[in-house]
């Protein structure tokens, strides 16, 4: 286990959102002056805040803008089949995506072990402690302690933000190390190929099922493109600080090596996870490059769990709250308020969410 500096808050009662304005036209976030051609506008229906039974209330028409990054998230068609299920679209235009519509089928040969059975920890470990080792120094501190005084956690906001990825996605993990480098308390739904509940959730706002997703409620804004997401995270929690060096850059090279390492891991579905979503998000202390937490991660992203990400880098102002909540600094440490569950130790949390939330076992 690590140990490091972390904090955690509670928000039982989220505030009503303000008034919502007109519709805007967002785009690229790096000028406060957007010029954007229309035909770029694709109209999507943005809802305000997912319940924690996966439904919404849609409000208004919102409006978003194709990036012009040249590179493409992970996109998957709209109607999944056996036969091409994971397979992106447009995979013969782009290297990134046609080098994942390979290695998915051949990381989910390496990884057709039943994730509930009895496992090899040291591989396990070695294995999550390599890939940490890869993406070495993203995703491990928070950006926070060189700012001011002031906070700028999403917990101090009506609405956490809401994060729709899968945990064995590079560019999934790209968006996640810059949570960790904000010290920011997301919403994770987590949406592994043979999704049941998250990826219709995705294709019916945004249009497509492309990954990494996002939808903040505090601002009316919803995006795919991890680069861009990256970019206004900090900007707009960040007070304009841009993300550390080579977090975005370092993706196309070493940011498949943790999927490659961990066989795919958290990439799709366990064929006996419960079809029925928890009443309640879980509660997850954890921050991306710690080698313990992602197993967890990996075991949420395949039982497709919604959870509240508590993000605890070094650095970060969470350390008195997970100190009251767990008597230690280490992570990963999950809450279940379902089950009234409270767990540090990594081995007895996979246990616990594949006996718990298994279509076969005793669940909730």
């Amino acid at each position: 286990m690590s140990v490091l500096s972390v904090t955690r808050s509670h928000s039982s009662i989220s505030p009503s959102l303000p008034p919502w304005s007109s519709p805007k036209i967002h785009g690229c976030l790096s000028s406060p002056i957007f010029l954007i051609p229309f035909s770029t506008l694709k109209s999507s229906r943005f809802p305000p805040r997912f319940s924690a039974y996966g439904n919404w209330d849609h409000r208004k028409t919102r409006f978003r803008a194709n990036s012009a990054d040249p590179e493409r998230d992970l996109q998957f068609p709209t109607q999944i089949s056996q036969e091409n299920d994971g397979i992106p679209e447009n995979s013969g235009s782009n290297p990134s995506t046609s080098f994942l519509s390979v290695l998915c089928p051949l990381l989910k040969l390496f990884s057709a072990q039943d994730p509930s059975q009895e496992r090899n920890y040291f591989l396990e470990v070695a294995t999550s402690y390599l890939s940490t080792l890869s993406r070495l120094p993203w995703g491990s501190r928070s950006l926070t302690v060189s700012l001011d005084s002031q906070e700028i956690s999403a917990v101090d906001l009506p609405n956490r933000v809401q994060i729709f990825e899968f945990e064995a996605c590079p560019f999934c993990r790209r968006v996640r190390e810059a949570i960790t480098e904000l010290d920011l308390s997301v919403e994770i739904y987590p949406c592994p190929k043979g999704s049941i509940r998250h990826r219709e959730m995705v294709r019916s706002v945004g249009g497509k099922e492309q990954f990494p997703f996002l939808l903040d409620s505090n601002t009316g804004i919803s995006m795919y493109e991890s680069s861009e997401i990256v970019k206004y995270l900090f900007q707009q929690y960040g007070k304009g600080r841009s993300p550390s060096i080579g977090l975005l850059e370092s993706t196309l090279f070493t940011g498949w090596m943790p999927t490659i390492l961990r066989a795919g891991r958290g990439m799709s579905l366990w064929e006996k996870a419960s079809t029925e979503p928890p009443p309640k998000k879980l509660e997850l202390y954890s921050y991306e490059n710690n080698p313990y937490a992602r197993l967890v991660r990996e075991a949420l992203c395949e039982l497709e769990l919604p959870y509240i990400l508590q993000t605890v880098g070094e650095g970060s102002r969470r350390i008195n709250l997970l100190l009251e909540a767990s008597g230690s600094t280490e992570v990963p440490y999950m809450i279940d308020p379902n089950t009234r569950t409270q767990l540090g130790d990594y081995k007895k949390i996979l246990s616990y969410l594949f006996q718990t939330y298994s279509s076969v076992g005793n669940g909730i």
